[in-house]
């Protein structure tokens, strides 16, 4: 089970599903010519969490806790194991449009998917 992060915009290993998990569309990229095989934005921070994060940049620890409890909300918790049953099946990359990934929900997600896959 490999669970991998990236950019939009950055080219991703051959065979891995890329998965977009940003709640809006990334700038500069065409609807027809999406680099990624699935959107799942209903696994993205709401946009009340998101404003207050860009906001609150110092924020982490907090925007952490309440992204995590955002997941657990019927429609995330469903995108959720919507990714736990595909990355049981292939490498999945979890991208965003997002410059640092690192600062990002993905990493936040990335770790959900993990806890999820290991019970």
């Amino acid at each position: 089970m490999d669970i991998a992060v990236g950019r939009v915009y950055d080219p991703s290993p051959p065979g891995a599903l890329r998965v977009l998990v940003d709640r809006l569309w990334p700038r500069g990229v065409r609807k027809d010519e999406a680099p990624w095989d699935l959107w799942l934005k209903e696994a993205a921070p709401s946009s009340a969490l998101r404003t207050f994060y860009h906001a609150n940049p110092e924020a982490a620890v907090e925007f952490r806790r309440r992204y995590l409890a955002e997941l657990d909300a019927p429609e995330a918790a469903a995108a959720l194991e919507r990714l736990v049953a595909l990355a049981r099946e292939r490498p999945v990359v979890l991208v965003t449009a997002t410059r640092e990934v690192e600062r990002s929900q993905v990493p936040v997600l990335r770790e959900a998917l993990l806890t999820r896959l290991g019970s």
